[in-house]
């Protein structure tokens, strides 16, 4: 059950809710989100109380939401969400392509890596200050230095910066230099981080945890949105498997899925999924055709130096040629979709699979 408010209810008829539920025992969270107060209880509501609080003048309608994220669901939000970075703009038409290397390794390989990304058609440039590695022996990024250089990167070839944050005391100090913040793979269900980003005012990407169902990813993202952050873009970067030949298994089910069961944009990471830079073109290309809004590459001026997941990063004419059929597949099918104009989009509500058939 969600509880919209009327924006020009007075503090008075607000109390009046307040004190309704209060009386009741009923705790619920109030949520500031898409402009809109919203009030969502933590404990289901009787009939006649919904009629009760559907009857008070700051009510402006009561709404049965039966999946457990409320706020990503779109059975509250029928309409698929539109995301700004800059001048992208994930869930539109176009599909939007992140690329830059892994890490930030020094001044001139950022400036080098973010030209190329500008002339090869990215739209957003990547790159890690701090990096997660498996083995504390690895290359761990330069920090915040690495992320002024980031910041400095983009403005200087004119495209937004996305980076990773890694603890909630860092998010506002990333935020003031980043255009957009990733949240990691093994972040994913790190609570804390995902309510501090959520205060800030930046877009989040919210990585799928390699051991994650789809559940418990959208539970994950129904955090930062109950912050009142409305900007999250869903990223799918691979399942932990059991074959050896790729890094992930990439899940690109997922990306129909989740059309049905949520309003946010979903992207693909095809490097981190596959783990083969041969492979991340062909993987890329079919994100875009099962209807992934956008990708998010490595791309490293000199692949081989790449001091973090060389193997998995591309060159700028690969990202070229990406870039190229990621737009000509996205172009095909809208053209094959407005030549069947009354085929009906699938009810969330109807479509929806239980929890346990989602992983």
């Amino acid at each position: 059950m969600v509880v919209v408010l009327r924006e020009d209810a007075s503090a008075e008829e607000r109390q009046a809710v307040d004190a309704l539920l209060s009386d009741n025992g009923i705790a619920a969270r109030a949520v500031r989100w898409a402009e809109q107060d919203l009030y969502i209880p933590e404990t289901a509501l009787t009939p006649s109380l919904q009629q009760t609080l559907a009857a008070l003048p700051a009510v402006e309608r009561c709404l049965a939401v039966e999946s457990p994220y409320v706020l990503a669901s779109r059975e509250l939000h029928p309409e698929k969400s539109l995301v700004r970075v800059g001048h992208a703009v994930f869930g539109g038409a176009d599909p939007v392509l992140i690329a830059g290397p892994c890490s930030v390794e020094n001044e001139a390989q950022i400036n080098e890596a973010a030209e190329a990304a500008a002339a090869s058609g990215a739209q957003v440039l990547r790159g890690g200050g701090f990096k997660p590695r498996t083995s504390p022996y690895s290359f761990q990024g330069r920090g915040l230095e690495g992320i002024l250089l980031l910041e400095a990167a983009g403005a200087r070839v004119g495209l937004p910066v996305v980076t990773e944050v890694m603890e909630p005391a860092m998010a506002e100090v990333v935020a003031e230099h980043a255009d957009m913040l990733q949240v990691g793979s093994r972040n994913m269900q790190n609570f804390p981080l995902l309510r501090a980003v959520g205060r800030t005012a930046r877009p989040v990407m919210l990585k799928r945890g390699f051991a994650s169902t789809l559940d418990e990813w959208l539970l994950a993202a129904e955090y930062i949105l109950a912050e009142g952050n409305a900007h999250v873009v869903l990223c799918e970067r691979g399942i932990r498997g059991f074959d050896t030949h790729t890094r992930n298994v990439l899940d690109l089910a997922c990306v129909p899925l989740l059309a049905r069961l949520t309003h946010l944009p979903v992207i693909v990471d095809p490097s981190h999924a596959t783990g083969h830079r041969d492979l991340v073109l062909p993987m890329g290309v079919a994100a875009i055709a099962a209807g992934a809004d956008g990708l998010m590459v490595e791309m490293h001026p000199r692949p081989d130096e790449s001091l973090s997941d060389a193997e998995q990063t591309i060159d700028a004419a690969t990202l070229r040629a990406l870039a190229t059929q990621a737009h000509s597949v996205r172009a095909a099918l809208l053209a094959a979709q407005s030549q069947s104009p009354d085929q009906p989009e699938p009810s969330p509500a109807k479509t929806r699979q239980p929890a346990a058939r989602l992983g």
